[in-house]
């Protein structure tokens, strides 16, 4: 994927906050604090201790999430696509669990993990998990006969037609679902960070909009949408780092 220009980037932030600035002006701004009020509470809460534990929390949460979904999707999905009896026998356990809203789990793996880091890590985890399977098995799928043929013919083993055909051309697959991963995990966080949680920006934006202090409750929305950006930037340098081959 071509990353936008720094002139791209500066465009759509002016743009961004020019809308915000006007939709605090229409609602009002006890209804929708301007960027100003919202950047003036955020430099206050900057300042604090508290603050940068919600964050640390998150940040800990979300990038745990991600890992482990990492690696125990990527090979599964992995093996999935590069062999065809495995595809043909898994697609349908695949194409019946994947729809299912992993959200309504939640009960039970609060009773089984309790409240704690580990329930909420693995709830996340375990959505990205089947973003990132079927993204990395239909990715593992593109490997075509010729491309078999051509390295059984140089005298490759199955450890070479992985590691020099089947993860080259999984990889750019794979840090797109992870960029789209880690849009979903920002999304099930604030979810999860509602429920028996001490620390966290889910439970920072709730318990602002419970005292209904906007500007506090926009400092909240403002620093879990930077996390969200943050992850999905460093994975887009990441892709450019280990995927520069696409650009040739």
């Amino acid at each position: 994927m071509t990353r936008p220009t720094f002139g791209g980037y500066l465009r759509a932030a002016v743009f961004f906050l020019l809308v915000w600035q006007l939709g605090a002006w229409a609602a009002g701004e006890t209804i929708l604090p301007g960027p100003a009020l919202t950047m003036s509470a955020l430099g206050k809460a900057a300042g604090t201790k508290i603050y940068w534990m919600h964050v640390a929390v998150s940040t800990f949460r979300i990038l745990a999430s991600i890992a482990a979904a990492f690696v125990t999707a990527v090979p599964v999905g992995l093996a999935l696509g590069a062999s065809r009896r495995a595809y043909a026998f898994s697609a349908p356990f695949i194409y019946l669990i994947h729809p299912i809203p992993k959200i309504v789990f939640l009960p039970l793996i609060l009773l089984a993990f309790g409240l704690g880091d580990l329930s909420k890590i693995f709830l996340i985890g375990l959505i990205v998990f089947f973003q990132l399977l079927i993204t990395t098995r239909d990715a593992a799928r593109q490997i075509t006969t010729e491309m078999r043929y051509s390295m059984k013919s140089l005298g490759a083993g199955r450890w070479d037609f992985f590691w020099h055909v089947v993860w080259p051309v999984s990889l750019p697959g794979i840090f797109t679902s992870l960029r789209v991963g880690a849009g979903t995990a920002v999304a099930v966080l604030f979810f999860v960070e509602s429920i028996g949680t001490q620390y966290g920006l889910g439970l920072y934006i709730l318990n602002a909009w419970g005292m209904a202090d906007g500007p506090t409750m926009f400092v909240g929305i403002v620093s879990l949408s930077a996390l969200g950006v943050l992850i999905y930037e460093l994975f887009d340098i990441l892709e450019k780092r280990f995927c520069g081959w696409k650009d040739l």
